[in-house]
């Protein structure tokens, strides 16, 4: 077997910031997010309060990045919140949340391809290419294990491309509602707390937080960066004000356009189609035409980002032995987790041919499901990060009030309260009655009963192998907050 240390050595890459940065943003797929949640955000949720709870959401998400940094400061591990709740919490409750870790981001990869197989299908038939969305569904699935076999800075650059296009037609549409609109596209009443708290709020804010997902996986990326110590916290807060940013000003801009008093009829009308409209009423035909491709593009970017999160946890767990050593290699000229690749890929492959060959709805049964649990286990993984950051710093000597203590904190009960509201509206979340649907949230509590029991069975049995793990690369050095300037400066020092 691979010595482990020679395996970390042979991950480490040239990843900066800034490619940092494209990986978490692509997770979070603004575009598709944009498109497909904020009218529906807005029609069973506030209404015109959403890009108030967007606001509130990033700040609540702010709190849980600045222990979340101070955490990636004195480790550096490709195994993210399954090192991090190790430390905190032992290595038991890590064995859980690994294991969840793993279906959740596998889930969400799986669903993000049938999902690009269901809007390449749509795409392709307005142009005379008509392919069954297995066939696209396959197409991204070997594009993107093709790219995660391949050295992290290969999918980087991919998704910077993809990433300037994306960002930059919700920028083109934002301008052209204001350039329109003025002072009425951006109404106040939309950031007041009577209206972003008013009404089915918890619903909104179950969208909100959900439309995040992605931003937590900067620190998986530590052994890949030249100063992981510093990178690692510039990339996860620069990341969820991007973020945030984008989703508060689209939807208020969409606020603008239909009326505050207008904006919840308007949605649940046009749902999916909101944004089409408002781009064709307010730009262009052409600019409508680039959004609906580079809709198929943004899931596809998603899709390649959850991916090297997913490769990156498997990899950790097979390093440590956790799941089949196999999957815990590097690949000597590549540097890349390629067997993880080739597991998470063989896995989709199956799932995508089971649901296809029993010819079933790729978005309404596979999607929906997949990315609804998906999002459920990370946002738990969120909150039981932010816990464990509280009871690791509280243990040492170089802990603080606010980075370690307050902020985390309140992280963790805004993210606790979003695990509550996707349980509870579970049933919203993936828009379906089907009771085995939505008993998935089942599978998750299997995941992390059985990650309960294999770690005791290893505590008690293979002692030698509990000690090793989630321990990696751990830096017990305290090290200094890096100034508000470098989330300025970052760019210039690191091209």
């Amino acid at each position: 077997m691979t010595d482990p240390q020679s395996s970390v050595r042979g991950l480490r890459g040239t990843l900066t910031t800034q490619k940092i940065v494209l990986l978490v943003v692509a997770a979070a797929a603004p575009l598709s997010a944009v498109v497909g949640t904020v009218p529906l955000a807005f029609s069973i949720g506030t209404g015109p309060g959403v890009p108030g709870m967007f606001v509130f959401a990033g700040l609540v998400l702010l709190c849980f990045s600045v222990g979340y940094a101070a955490m990636s400061r004195n480790v550096v591990n490709a195994g993210g919140f399954y090192t991090y709740i190790s430390l905190g919490l032992g290595r038991v409750t890590a064995l859980s949340g690994g294991l969840v870790a793993v279906v959740s981001y596998c889930a969400m990869s799986i669903g993000l391809a049938a999902a690009f197989g269901y809007f390449a299908q749509m795409v392709g038939a307005a142009v005379g290419l008509n392919l069954p969305w297995e066939v696209w569904a396959g197409v991204a699935v070997g594009a993107v294990a093709l790219l995660g076999y391949r050295q992290i800075d290969l999918s980087a650059r991919v998704l910077w491309t993809l990433m300037v296009v994306e960002l930059g037609v919700l920028a083109v549409l934002d301008i052209g509602v204001i350039a329109h609109k003025g002072a009425q596209a951006l109404p106040l009443t939309s950031m007041a707390p009577s209206t972003v708290f008013s009404g089915a709020a918890g619903v909104a804010m179950m969208f909100a937080f959900m439309s995040f997902i992605g931003f937590e996986s900067a620190a998986l990326y530590g052994e890949e960066t030249r100063d992981p110590r510093r990178t690692v916290p510039v990339a996860t807060y620069a990341s969820v004000l991007v973020i945030a940013v984008f989703y508060a000003l689209s939807s208020w801009v969409a606020v603008g356009a239909a009326g505050p008093d207008a904006i919840r009829q308007t949605a649940t009308k046009e749902l999916g189609n909101l944004f089409f409209t408002l781009s064709t009423t307010y730009v262009s035909d052409l600019l409508t035409t680039v959004m609906q491709v580079f809709l198929v593009t943004s899931v596809f970017a998603s899709m390649l980002a959850l991916l090297n999160a997913a490769n990156r946890y498997i990899y950790a767990l097979g390093r440590e032995r956790v799941l089949p050593g196999w999957v815990g290699h590097v690949h000597e000229r590549h540097h890349s987790p390629h067997r993880a690749s080739i597991a998470q890929t063989v896995a989709s492959v199956l799932v995508l041919a089971a649901f296809g060959v029993a010819g079933l709805d790729p978005y309404t049964t596979l999607a929906t499901s997949t990315l609804g649990l998906g999002t459920l286990g990370i946002v738990a993984l969120q909150a039981c990060a932010a816990v464990a950051v509280v009871s690791y710093f509280w243990r040492r000597k170089d802990g603080h009030w606010w980075r370690t203590l307050l902020a985390p904190g309140l992280g963790a009960i805004g993210l606790a309260v979003s695990v509550v509201l996707l349980v509870t509206n579970f049933r919203l979340l993936v828009g379906t009655d089907n009771a085995i649907v939505n008993g998935l949230p089942f599978v998750l509590a299997i995941a992390a009963l059985v990650g309960v029991g294999y770690g005791l069975w290893l505590r008690a049995k293979r002692p030698e192998r509990y000690a090793g793990i989630a321990v990696g690369q751990i830096r017990e050095e305290s090290v200094p907050e890096p100034p508000v300037a470098e989330l300025q400066l970052s760019g210039a020092e690191e091209s």
